[in-house]
């Protein structure tokens, strides 16, 4: 067993799995209680009356593929979220241990946390220095007891990557001691190669991807947590034993092929081309103090007046993000890159309530 593993949770290393229904494709099912007949208009391949398969083989090995992992180091699941929760549930002993999390950051760290009865140590992100990773301070805030160290990286909602060698630093000086959990939901738009590339060499290091970004796949529910084999075995053993639908198998392995892969790829480079152009036009407006720089699909924007950025978005038919609950981020707002439509008319309608009423037109882009 690696030495990793002993962070674990004592009973879960115990843990004797549910037993679902054996898989064997090649006879007819009648062992695990389903209807023998399909609902009327079905659409799978599979059947909705049948049970999906636990971590489909097919499915682990594209995903494989698709990351360059063995597929031995990868554990599907519905989107991050699952991957979050697995390994907080796995690692963390109600009452007793905790996480570290870099504020501001994707809620979920915090709540899966809390849902579990962990206690979160925060350890804020630098936002003089673009909101990085302090080192030393993640460092300083570990005690025994805290088992995970959550990182977003590009982070969410600041946009920013963080250092790599950051991170591997914190895997090093941690080993033994703690899980790093890298979230990577954003790594496609920053052009960069995955951490994932890392784990057969840092045995603490545990990655996160989905496919509901890049691959426009949110409504399907699918990630993947990427980690040592030891730890995926382990979390395989708390994962629902039939977690994956069928819609969601099938729908994965449709639309990530390499026709859909040259598409996200082409649409990627469309997006960060509007991003360049959102951020120079926000940078200009009178309600925008800042845009903060972005290696994701959505930018941070610092405002002289948020709620009358809010109302003139909602006024153009466009939702943003309001995450000024958040620590540092008094006065900041969150837009996703939009088509060059949305993007038009959010820039227009944030410059037209800069004006006097009576001058105001949004004609024009």
């Amino acid at each position: 067993m690696i030495k990793t593993l002993e962070l674990a949770r004592p009973d879960i290393l115990t843990l004797q799995p549910y037993q679902h229904a054996a898989w064997v494709p090649s006879l007819e099912r009648m062992h695990a209680n389903e209807m023998p007949w399909r609902a009327s208009g079905d659409p799978t391949v599979s059947g909705m009356n049948r049970y999906p398969e636990p971590q489909p083989e097919e499915l682990i090995e594209h995903l494989a593929a698709l990351y360059g992992v063995p597929p031995e180091n990868l554990l599907a699941g519905r989107g991050s979220d699952e991957g979050i929760d697995l390994i907080v549930r796995a690692f963390c002993r109600a009452g007793r241990d905790s996480i570290i999390i870099c504020p501001p950051t994707f809620g979920m760290y915090k709540v899966s946390a809390r849902i579990q009865g962990a206690d979160v140590i925060e350890v804020p992100l630098l936002k003089e220095r673009g909101f990085a990773l302090d080192v030393d301070a993640v460092l300083a805030a570990w005690r025994e007891g805290v088992k995970l160290v959550f990182i977003c990286s590009p982070n969410n909602p600041t946009g920013n990557l963080m250092d790599r060698q950051a991170i591997e630093t914190l895997c090093a000086k941690l080993a033994g001691k703690a899980l790093v959990v890298v979230d990577e939901a954003y790594i496609e738009f920053a052009h960069v190669e995955s951490l994932a590339t890392r784990i057969a060499s840092l045995e603490n290091l545990v990655i996160l991807r989905t496919l509901s970004k890049a691959y426009a796949l949110a409504g399907a529910r699918c990630g993947a947590l990427i980690a040592h084999a030891e730890i995926v075995s382990l979390l395989a053993r708390v994962i629902t034993p039939y977690s994956l639908p069928t819609h969601t198998v099938e729908s994965v392995l449709k639309f990530t092929d390499r026709e859909h892969g040259q598409e996200s790829r082409t649409r990627i480079e469309t997006l960060l081309k509007e991003r360049t152009r959102l951020s120079e036009r926000l940078a200009a407006l009178p309600l925008i103090r800042r845009v903060w720089r972005s290696d994701s699909n959505f930018v941070l924007v610092e405002c002289a007046d948020a709620d009358r950025v809010l109302a003139a978005a909602a006024a153009a038919g466009l939702i943003i993000r309001d995450p000024r609950s958040q620590q540092a981020l008094a006065d900041c707002l969150r837009i996703s890159v939009g088509t060059p439509e949305q993007n038009d008319r959010l820039i227009r309608g944030i410059a037209a309530a800069a004006m006097p009423t009576g001058q105001r037109n949004t004609s024009s882009p």
